[in-house]
């Protein structure tokens, strides 16, 4: 019998990767928005969530760009040196990349960016590793919001739930987390299943760069013997064609 040719197998080890050439888009575009914005200013992040960033770069896109990727490529863009920066200081603000930051671009003043950081923060769904804020627990009785097709799933999170005339109920009061202990990924699928954010995304802007006045530091440099790249794991581009 003839193979049918929809029964393909495809092989995900097959799927692109972010190569040589997504990494020279990102110094052309940080090197376009040196000439283009006046202002840069480096941010340190907190809770990084992409959907959240991406709300920030339509929130700002009118008169600011933001950038978030491999700290190697960002410090690349702007010059690790003195003798191969692309304008006058940008590497004092290249080693300050460090960790989970990001750069904005913007023809905002200082005064509006730094009240802005100060004053904007997102609740966002704690992953695992978080250290939990709160003790949350669940009573004894019905989970009315659940579907009877979830209850073995959340039994298999560790929760002592149970089917009664079709209505997912819990047997017994369960602890789901407590205050100042690590959450597990098992904890943290439960706290966003019951739609309780414990997280709190915030920025800090560590340094900015200007035309006019060149580099300045908000915040004293960190001491550290690592290579600065610590958070490149998850790397955004916040670039105009998301």
């Amino acid at each position: 019998m003839p193979r049918a040719k929809r029964d393909k197998k495809i092989s995900l080890t097959k799927t692109d990767r972010k190569g040589l050439q997504w990494k020279q888009q990102i110094v052309e575009d940080i090197r376009s928005c040196v000439q283009k914005y006046p202002n840069i200013y480096l941010f340190s992040v907190q809770n990084m969530r992409n959907n959240l960033l991406k709300d920030l770069r339509s929130e700002w896109k009118k008169d600011a760009r933001f950038i978030f990727g491999k700290n190697r490529v960002m410090q690349l863009a702007l010059g690790r040196s003195e003798e191969d920066e692309v304008d006058s200081d940008l590497h004092k603000l290249s080693k300050r990349l460090k960790g989970q930051c990001g750069l904005l671009f913007t023809v905002r003043d200082e005064t509006d960016v730094l009240d802005w950081s100060k004053q904007y923060s997102a609740l966002e769904y704690a992953r695992s590793g978080f250290i939990a804020t709160e003790t949350v627990v669940l009573p004894e009785g019905p989970l009315d919001d659940f579907s009877h097709a979830i209850e073995p799933h959340l039994r298999s999170l560790g929760m002592p739930t149970k089917l009664d005339r079709g209505i997912v109920a819990l047997y017994k009061e369960f602890t789901v987390c407590t205050e100042g202990k690590v959450l597990t990924p098992e904890q943290a699928r439960i706290l966003k299943l019951f739609a309780k954010p414990m997280a709190t995304f915030t920025l800090e802007i560590k340094c900015s760069w200007s035309k006019d006045s060149g580099y300045r530091s908000y915040v004293a440099e960190e001491v550290s013997t690592d290579s600065g790249n610590a958070g490149d794991e998850e790397d955004v581009e916040m670039s105009d064609d998301d």
